[in-house]
């Protein structure tokens, strides 16, 4: 079976994703850390705008859970990142669903490539993005069309920076055009 065209598809959406941001708190070790939801958002948008969905199989299991990370594009053809088996630590629907977070975090995150920011190091070294430049840049855009080609070109650090002005010019482009 060939995956010529998935596999097309997926390096493009791979230049769309972003890191996955650490906005969860582990109370218990202090830490801070990128959660499922987070790790999903860091690659969706990505994935679907190359005709990618983004499918987790779970296998049943006596001591914990199995995911499998199914990449399917709209062609037909598919990708999966193999299958991770998680223990759960308690033998409760608390511990299972705990586990099963974990499988899929940590499944999609190892399929699509993508690690937690790393907050010590971005910081340190990111060089600083000008708002208004990435603004500036968006402000382009006649067309919501226009608009999600613009924001798919931009890096990770850029579209943190532009967040802002791209909902508000897109807001502007669905009453009925840029002002």
């Amino acid at each position: 079976m060939s995956i010529s065209k998935i596999s097309a598809a997926f390096v493009a959406a791979q230049k769309g994703f972003a890191p996955a941001l650490k906005t969860s708190t582990n109370p218990h070790f202090r830490s801070r850390y990128a959660d499922l939801s987070a790790c999903v958002e860091a690659v969706i948008d990505a994935l679907n705008a190359n005709g990618i969905a983004l499918i987790q199989e779970t296998e049943p299991s006596d001591n914990g859970v199995t995911v499998t990370t199914r990449l399917l594009h709209s062609s037909g053809e598919s990708l999966t990142g193999g299958t991770l088996h998680v223990p759960a630590d308690k033998n409760t629907p608390q511990g299972y669903g705990s586990a099963l977070t974990y499988a899929r975090r940590y499944s999609l995150m190892s399929t699509c490539g993508i690690a937690p920011e790393d907050d010590d190091g971005n910081a340190a070294t990111a060089p600083k993005v000008d708002a208004k430049a990435v603004a500036a840049r968006l402000g382009g855009a006649t067309t919501l069309e226009e608009l999600g080609a613009i924001w798919s070109k931009l890096s990770p650090s850029e579209k943190k920076a532009g967040e802002t002005a791209k909902d508000l010019l897109k807001a502007k482009l669905e009453k009925g055009g840029a002002e």
